[in-house]
């Protein structure tokens, strides 16, 4: 059994570990091949492409990048025409995985879309690829198969979230947690996000908010903790620290502790993302920030159809965490909030309640096992509109590929 897996960014290279694990339980005799990350190669996957390292986003950076994702395709063809897998699995990452999706449906093989893209949210129009590249929809989200089937798409299947399953499974590092402890403070967890450019964009306005908040509470042991996803990200923050006149703040910047940075904060100002995903698991009161440039928000709005950014807010159907979509400061809004709830418990507590309510209703565990089983019935199913009639299957090919 070969299975082709495709994650663009660093939480769908984490799904894909994940779901690879699950669908090995399985089925021990799978081998696994794609384009992903680290979190991949670890489970035992094998790479033809580091993907996630060319995760970028936004309409200009897409443009800027367009012979590199085309030569990735070709690659992902030239693949399916000699290897041809059994199944292709694409994880999030629009896009680029419409034109690998079109790529498997030619050669008569199976796609799978494991954690789809919000389209209902900002491109809606794209169910049309849908319906003509992928056979089979595993949706992370309770309203999505819904959608999706008023839109003609009927194999469209509530899985859960899988990050539920990561964060219920998560070790933290129980030293780093007692160390923060020793410090004291209250601290403000700043997480600008795993990209380089949603770093560079939401940073400054967080440090002007560290700023305004320190200001505002002189003599009060605040203390912040900017969680960075990699080494280079931390460089390129403590660099900007310096650069904002924030070095004297008591201010930390940490690699690979975003996890426990959210464990110990009592409020935080994020990115919209999955990583809202901990936050609620935490149930933590937190302000979510997107700077954008105004070019990309004006062509943006004219997709955009949902009321809320946050993936949070979205499963909610309500902001219980306040949110700006901008290209403009928003220092003082970021501050305001923390300040309500650092100087207020009851504020704060109220904050907290609703995200606990909502993660008791919507944080339900087993989605990768669940999606690894439907992945599984895909390849042993002999239906025939799993291949679909308007394709003509390619002869496979007997001999094995070199990584």
């Amino acid at each position: 059994m070969r299975i082709f897996i495709s994650a663009g960014e660093p939480s769908g290279d984490l799904h894909a570990a994940n779901l690879v694990r699950s669908i090995r339980s399985l089925r021990p005799d799978a081998e696994f091949v794609g384009f992903g990350g680290p979190e991949m190669i670890e489970a035992g996957a094998s790479l033809l492409y580091p993907l996630v390292e060319l995760s970028v986003m936004w309409f200009t950076r897409v443009l800027l990048n367009i012979h590199e994702f085309l030569a990735i395709v070709d690659q992902a063809d030239q693949y399916f025409r000699d290897f041809r897998p059994d199944v292709v699995v694409l994880i999030d990452y629009p896009g680029l995985h419409w034109w690998i999706a079109r790529k498997a449906k030619a050669r008569g093989i199976p796609v799978v879309y494991y954690v789809p893209p919000q389209i209902w949210a900002w491109a809606g129009w794209r169910v049309k690829k849908v319906r003509r590249f992928v056979d089979h929809v595993l949706c992370s989200l309770p309203f999505e198969p819904a959608w999706y089937h008023a839109r003609g798409v009927p194999q469209a299947k509530y899985v859960g979230h899988p990050y539920f399953d990561e964060l219920k499974e998560r070790v933290l590092d129980e030293t780093f947690l007692a160390d923060q402890r020793a410090k004291g403070g209250r601290i403000v967890g700043l997480l600008p996000g795993s990209r380089t450019q949603e770093v560079t964009r939401n940073v400054p306005v967080m440090l002007r908010a560290a700023l305004r908040l320190a200001g505002s509470h002189p003599g009060q042991p605040i203390r912040f903790a900017i969680a960075c996803l990699r080494d280079k990200h931390k460089a390129t923050v403590e660099a900007m620290i310096v650069e904002a006149g924030c070095e004297k703040l008591p201010i930390e910047v940490h690699a690979g502790r975003t996890a426990e940075l959210i464990r110990l904060a009592e409020v935080a100002w994020a990115v919209s993302g999955s990583v809202g995903l901990e936050l609620l698991m935490e149930a933590l009161p937190t302000v979510v920030l997107y700077k954008v440039n105004r070019r990309d928000l004006l062509i943006a709005r004219r997709f955009i159809k949902t009321k809320y950014i946050s993936l949070v807010n979205l499963l909610a159907d309500a902001e219980v965490m306040p949110e700006y979509l901008t290209p403009v400061d928003t220092s003082k809004e970021l501050a305001g909030w923390a300040a309500r709830w650092l100087d207020d418990p009851t504020e704060r507590a109220k904050a907290a309640s609703a995200l606990a309510t909502l993660r008791d209703r919507v944080a339900v565990p087993g989605a990768s096992d669940r999606a690894a089983a439907e992945i599984v019935a895909v390849i042993e199913s002999e239906i025939p509109s799993v291949r679909g009639p308007h394709v003509r299957p390619t002869r496979p090919v007997e001999s094995e590929a070199r990584y």
